[in-house]
Parts: structure tokens; C-alpha cells; sequence
């Protein structure tokens, strides 16, 4: 599931921030290494951080339906993960990369859900919206820069994107079948 996210964003970064080839969207580490291998404007967005959404936790079966509304199988609710992106943008001088950054931000500001036009099937299977936010201060137990010097790089200009998204965590399970007889029953008495 987090590559076809990561499919989705590569798309919707490539519209809104490198348009007609201006650049590319890449997913990397931005390390030292990294970063002195740039040859052109790029738009990083590096996964750094995956954690459950507890608020979204949800407990019991869910009931699966067939098209007469019978049910016909169960399963467990999926489990609701955020995944958080630092995004970046490398070019050679510093205007350039606010401008970057600015396309991406504006680009993203109206957008409230991920846009599935065009996703990978088993997204676009979860017929669910995925919520997405932009520039959303980080918590309190962690800091940017202490993510910049756990990477080795110098800090610069990013924003976190953070994509919201279900991952099934079972299997469906089947129901017994229908009871379409009415209930008879034999009583004998025995001697």
C-alpha cells in the first residue's frame, strides 16, 4: 500500500511542482551523498515516519454484504496509518527551491483527500477517501532538525505531507449459509 501511495504523490508533485519535465519527483534519503549527486531541480519526498492513527481504531467485525443486503461474510476493520513525508526541493540556488516549494504548497492547501483518479487498483479499491494534510507542525517529542541530523544533512526548507490510509488487516471469513427452510421440529416420545 505505501508504494502505491507513494505512486499517487509522485504524480500529484510531478503536476503541480515540475510540470512538462521541469524536474523529477523522487522519494530518497536526503543525505550529504545524496544531495552533491543532484544534476537537476528535483522535488524530494522522503517517508519518514509511519504510525497508526489510534483515532480511527475501530473494534468488532465488520459485516460483508452481498446484493440482497444478506450477510455473507465478516472480517476485521482495517487499521488506519499516517504516513509523513518530508518534501524537499534541490536546485542550485535557493529561489528556486522556495519557488518549488511554494507550487507545492499552493498545489496542495485546497486538496483535503489524496485525488484516486488514476491510482494503483488496490487503492482505488478501498473505496475510501485518504485524507491529506500539508505543513502541519510535527509533535512535540520530535523536532525537524533532529530528523535532519539523524540523516546527516544540513537543514533546509521542507514541509511535511502527511497521507492518511487503511491496510486490511484480515481475511474475510464466510458465513454459514442462509436458513431459508423454516425450523421443524420432531418430538418422539420414547418408551
Amino acid at each position: 500500500m505505501i508504494n502505491d501511495v507513494d505512486q499517487v504523490l509522485r504524480t500529484l508533485l510531478t503536476e503541480i511542482a515540475t510540470p512538462a519535465g521541469a524536474g523529477e519527483v523522487v522519494f530518497d534519503a536526503p543525505t550529504r551523498d545524496w544531495a552533491a549527486r543532484r544534476t537537476g531541480p528535483t522535488v524530494n519526498a522522503y517517508l519518514y515516519e509511519i504510525q497508526e492513527d489510534l483515532a480511527r481504531r475501530e473494534r468488532g467485525a465488520i459485516s460483508i454484504r452481498d446484493e440482497s443486503g444478506r450477510v455473507v461474510g465478516r472480517r476485521q476493520p482495517p487499521r488506519w496509518f499516517r504516513l509523513t513525508y518530508l518534501v524537499t526541493a534541490w536546485t542550485s540556488r535557493p529561489e528556486d527551491e522556495h519557488r518549488l516549494l511554494s507550487a507545492v504548497l499552493v498545489g496542495l492547501l485546497p486538496r483535503e483527500t489524496v485525488p484516486l483518479d488514476g491510482a494503483p487498483a488496490a487503492l482505488a479499491a478501498l473505496g475510501v477517501a485518504l485524507p491529506i494534510t500539508v505543513g502541519v507542525p510535527p509533535e512535540q517529542s520530535r523536532s525537524i532538525a533532529d530528523i535532519w541530523s539523524a540523516l546527516g544533512g544540513e537543514l533546509k526548507p521542507s514541509l511535511d505531507i502527511t497521507v492518511v490510509v487503511p491496510f486490511p488487516v484480515s481475511p474475510e471469513y464466510r458465513t454459514a449459509p442462509v436458513v431459508t427452510e423454516p425450523l421443524v421440529a420432531d418430538v418422539r416420545v420414547r418408551e
